[in-house]
């Protein structure tokens, strides 16, 4: 829940921040878009993330549950797979970021 409520101020601070470097510089609402659309990719991929990183936990637990002397691999496995996810969440968040719109 941390995470989604996260990704949804992101969400509206770059939807914001967008619209107000659009509209300062005259701009037509193209621009005004690309902010939305930056602000929105963004936090999906944080949401996405979240939502992955939540069921690759919960299925190691799961799994460690059933066999107990397998948990050290599982638990590697599971930290591995974890940092996977976040490094192509933390890829399109800083896409997302790139094509927020510049002020002129």
């Amino acid at each position: 829940m941390k995470n989604v409520t996260l990704a949804l101020l992101a969400f509206a601070a770059l939807a914001i921040f967008g619209a107000d470097n659009a509209l300062a510089a005259g701009e037509n609402a193209m621009n005004w878009g690309s902010g939305l659309g930056a602000g929105l990719a963004a936090g999906l991929a944080v949401i996405g993330a979240a939502m992955g990183i939540g069921r690759i936990g919960g299925s190691a637990v799961e799994s460690i549950a059933r066999q107990p002397e397998m948990a050290g691999k599982i638990f590697v496995n599971m930290i591995l797979t974890a940092a996977l996810v976040e490094g192509v969440a933390l890829f399109a968040v800083v896409v997302g970021l790139i094509s927020f719109p510049k002020g002129t």
